[in-house]
């Protein structure tokens, strides 16, 4: 597995992360804990050093299982994870946000002893909170890195201007928001900021929460506690609309002789060399499926014609529903 750095920040990782909130929380019931870690030692066995999770993601449990699962190997890992949200010691969410300074220092020293490790290698704010100047924000992680908590700072889901602003405060080695073929809208302000500024790029969902491995029909039926069954993107009607998409990755994977999987995560790759995705999954096949995309090289005329034909597809329905929408902070 090759490496990258993200942005000018001297973090480097693997060229593709893990995304292990699904393991624990979103796509139905928790992966079985041995399951888990077996599943995050697998990717450390095949070159993965990169590994996001967040204390809302069960919440805590996902914290457990990646500290547990990678105790052993930590020193060969970095291990991201964010705050952010109002959570009661016992797991119950508050519902809100919650960024004020001396909360973010509690939860570093709550997720600092659910992963088992003495530093978090990036703590991200997991969302913009309008409640709390950024400003405050990036000093309070500023604080913990100069007290040895923690290494970087990054952002999820925010805006340009806030990027700058907190950037100005403590700079910011990574971005993660929602990017993939399925989702160009950080090509409009994002990406040339971050460009810019040089802070590295982390897509998450890169395969469309799924939706791009071509696995998914207008006649899936999603587990109850599934978080897709409340996403209007994932309505039945939207994705029968929504199969052009996934027809046209398709076509460029049988070019290839490659997944729609493999094609999407090496799209991905071929956009910058600061970006690091981190799909997703809780089966072993899937995640060597994924891993197999850093090596392929899409030619200059294949990438140009993906780009073109993508962007000229409709994409139906909102990416969240709408009192999520209002969290992200564009």
């Amino acid at each position: 597995m090759q490496k990258r750095k993200l942005g000018k920040s001297n973090l480097e990782v693997s060229s593709l992360g893990l995304g292990c909130m699904g393991m624990s929380f979103g796509y139905g019931p928790a992966l079985d804990k041995q399951h888990g870690i077996s599943l995050i030692r697998a990717a450390v066995d095949r070159g993965v050093t990169f590994f996001d999770t967040a204390e809302v993601y069960g919440p805590f449990a996902n914290e457990e299982l990646v500290g547990e699962a990678l105790a052993p190997v930590r020193s060969q890992v970095v291990i991201a994870t964010k705050f952010g949200f109002d959570i009661e010691p016992s797991g119950e969410r508050r519902g809100g946000l919650n960024c004020k300074p001396g909360h973010i220092k509690q939860v570093a020293e709550a997720s600092l002893k659910r992963l088992k490790t003495d530093v978090i290698d990036l703590f991200y704010q997991h969302r913009v909170d309008a409640e709390v100047p950024i400003e405050d924000v990036a000093g309070a992680v500023k604080d913990l890195i100069l007290q040895g908590k923690v290494k970087h700072f990054g952002l999820s889901e925010a805006g340009a201007k806030t990027i700058r602003r907190a950037h100005a405060v403590q700079p910011v080695a990574a971005l993660q928001s929602e990017y993939s073929l399925w989702w160009r809208e950080p090509e409009q302000e994002i990406i040339p900021t971050l460009e810019e500024l040089g802070i590295g790029f982390v897509p998450f969902s890169p395969l469309g929460k799924g939706f791009l491995t071509g696995h998914i029909s207008q006649d899936t039926q999603f587990e109850k506690s599934d978080f897709r069954n409340l996403v209007p993107r994932f309505a039945p009607e939207n994705r029968k609309a929504n199969q052009g998409v996934v027809d046209l990755i398709g076509r460029f994977a049988r070019q290839n002789k490659a997944t729609p999987a493999q094609i999407a995560l090496a799209w991905l790759l071929a956009r910058k060399p600061w970006i690091v995705p981190i799909p997703g999954t809780t089966k072993l096949h899937r995640l060597e499926e994924n891993l197999a995309a850093a090596s392929i090289e899409l030619s200059p005329l294949n990438l140009s014609e993906l780009d073109a034909a993508t962007s000229q597809l409709e994409v139906h329905g909102a990416r969240y529903p709408e009192e999520l929408q209002k969290l992200v902070g564009r």
